[in-house]
């Protein structure tokens, strides 16, 4: 196996494929597509459409072009935990679980399989390596696409072996310069949405895709009076206030959600806050155990602003984070992700 030879993971996107002019430059490397819908899935013209788009940019780039058939693997690590977690009452990020168990999983068996020592993404965040020859994973260069919150859980291992070429880059450097290239994919849209479920309709995709009965049940208030009826748990999150399907004559959002007893609690805006929670499942980066109490900034979504908390670690596995302010709409399943300034400490699973 060449030791400097690279694959890189092309979504037929435009940050992969400019990802994939800088890192093939002066070295053995090939684009890699990952086929993740079976042939019956209603979005496989999706797919097909993006493995047409990165095989168009490998070809402009003087590049091989492969396929890995990860469907099974996308199901079995992603899609299945995705739907157990929503039937259980939890809120989970499907993106974390497909870095970790496909795209840095499944995928980089695909690229060793092949003869390819390394892999590049188009995700922005930034990798150094400190003289110990420990990992770091840094916030990108431009703040409002850093996707470090996603890759949280990726081993030594995998870090030891991956490249983020777009890590000193901005959003608009990487279209200008894929417009330079005359890339095909230089003015594509970016991807929001939860790329199996494009329509953002978790509620009716699970009903879709599961033999658990969907039953409606009652909504209360904090004080445990019926307010109505909602039509299944798994169509709400805490923090909903639009869609809910009640009239109460003043806003209402979900505060807690019950699979035991199938109900749903609505309160106030101010009954979401909250700051003490505990987190399991946990990855470190820099080191293996926090070793004492640690003030480091943590975020509880994607799209959140990171915030001052003390940080413990209670078992090998566990962490019990109190914020300094009170964060609102913290849901169970959602990933935790711990910052020391610009890096990655660690993160896990909100419990």
């Amino acid at each position: 196996m060449n030791e400097n030879s690279i694959m890189i993971a092309m979504s037929g996107g435009v940050d992969s494929a400019v990802a994939a002019y800088l890192a093939a430059k002066g070295r053995r490397a090939a684009g890699v597509t990952m086929s993740l819908a079976f042939e019956e899935d209603p979005h496989r013209e999706n797919t097909l459409r993006d493995i047409a788009d990165a095989a168009a940019t490998c070809q402009r780039l003087g590049l091989p072009h492969l396929v890995a058939d990860l469907a099974v693997a996308f199901q079995e690590r992603v899609i299945t935990p995705f739907m157990a977690e929503y039937l259980q009452g939890n809120t989970p990020n499907p993106c974390v679980d497909c870095n970790k168990h496909v795209k840095f999983g499944a995928l980089i068996d695909f690229v060793r399989q092949n003869g390819y020592s390394r892999i590049a993404t188009g995700h922005y965040a930034r990798l150094e390596r400190t003289p110990e020859g420990r990992y770091l994973l840094r916030r990108a260069k431009d703040s409002t696409k850093d996707q470090t919150y996603m890759l949280y859980a990726l081993s030594q291992d995998v870090l030891s072996m991956t490249e983020f070429p777009l890590g000193d880059m901005t959003k608009q450097e990487v279209r200008s310069l894929a417009a330079d290239l005359g890339l095909v994919a230089a003015h594509k849209s970016d991807s929001q949405d939860i790329c199996f479920i494009p329509n953002g309709d978790y509620g009716t995709f699970i009903e879709r895709h599961t033999d658990t009965p969907i039953v409606a049940g009652d909504f209360l208030s904090l004080d445990g009076r019926v307010l109505g009826r909602h039509r299944g748990v798994i169509h709400y999150t805490v923090g909903q206030r639009k869609g809910l399907g009640i009239a109460l004559g003043h806003p209402a959002f979900v505060v807690r959600k019950s699979v035991t007893d199938n109900t749903v609690t609505l309160g106030n805006n101010e009954d979401l806050f909250t700051t003490r929670l505990t987190v399991r499942n946990v990855n470190l980066i820099p080191f293996d155990t926090l070793r004492a109490p640690t003030r480091l900034l943590a975020k509880a979504r994607y799209r959140q602003e990171a915030a001052p908390a003390r940080v413990e670690q209670t078992d090998t596995d566990e962490l019990t984070v109190e914020f300094e302010t009170p964060q609102r709409a913290v849901c169970a399943g959602q990933s935790l992700v711990l910052y020391d300034d610009e890096y990655v400490v660690g993160g896990g699973k909100i419990h």
